[in-house]
């Protein structure tokens, strides 16, 4: 009897250490750590786009956001002739304002910011939970990090690739890497994320690395600097305040 409760302690121990975590709830914190629902957030980014056979561009913008409704502005601050165009996005609707023609155009999450590899959505605050599921998992090593390397499915077409493959650390629910698939699983871009920054209680890229995978040699690093959850007036949020700016 005892050497049966002893076999049956063994698996007990065993079971619950190879016990599968719960992927949801770690969508949902990358999406918290990420997220400013409490606070607007604004900082400045700088991007820095290499292609082949051109010279390197730099461009930095002002951004506001302002997560729990939904809302972000983004103002070109540098090249001097791209000054003063600017973004707009109210839920998912989101508008490019071209100074020289004083006209705000429709845009969507799914475009590239400017001339680089990121796009708008990687500029708005994290929806992972809402909008993927988890359809595999494995564990792995990503240089010295233990990881969860997680395959994610899209719920909806809203997204700008509807999969994703992530490496998210084992001990704190921090993304090193990204790889974005087209539905076919054709790999399309990969990001890294080799630096955070501690903005009040949240983490947040202070520097990220997206690789271009249909273009070769395409790349644009994000630098972040100057991060700060101070309250916005909400005059901010809007097309006036785009074209105030510009006058």
């Amino acid at each position: 009897m005892k050497r049966f409760l002893l076999i049956l302690m063994i698996l007990s121990v065993g079971t619950l250490s190879f016990a599968e975590p719960d992927f949801k709830l770690m969508l949902e914190e990358i999406d918290q750590l990420g997220s400013f629902d409490d606070t607007d957030f604004s900082c400045v980014y700088t991007f820095v786009s290499e292609k082949p056979g051109e010279e390197t561009e730099v461009t930095q913008a002002r951004m506001f956001r302002r997560d729990a409704s939904g809302q972000f502005v983004m103002l070109i601050l540098k090249p001097e002739y791209q000054k003063g165009q600017g973004y707009l996005k109210v839920d998912d609707n989101v508008w490019f304002y071209d100074p020289e023609s004083r006209k705000f155009t429709h845009s969507s999450m799914k475009e590239n910011v400017q001339n680089s590899e990121a796009k708008n959505s990687d500029m708005d605050g994290l929806s992972l939970s809402e909008d993927y599921d988890v359809n595999s998992w494995e564990q792995g090593k990503l240089g010295n990090f233990d990881v969860y390397i997680l395959n994610l499915v899209s719920k909806n077409d809203e997204v700008s690739y509807p999969k994703i493959k992530l490496w998210v650390r084992t001990d704190r629910t921090i993304v090193l890497k990204e790889e974005d698939y087209s539905l076919s699983d054709r790999l399309m871009r990969t990001s890294y994320y080799p630096k955070y920054v501690q903005v009040g209680e949240k983490f947040v890229p202070s520097q990220i690395l997206i690789v271009d995978n249909l273009q070769e040699g395409e790349k644009t690093q994000l630098t972040m600097k100057n991060p700060s959850t101070a309250s916005l007036p909400d005059s901010v949020f809007s097309k006036a305040y785009i074209e105030r700016v510009n006058n």
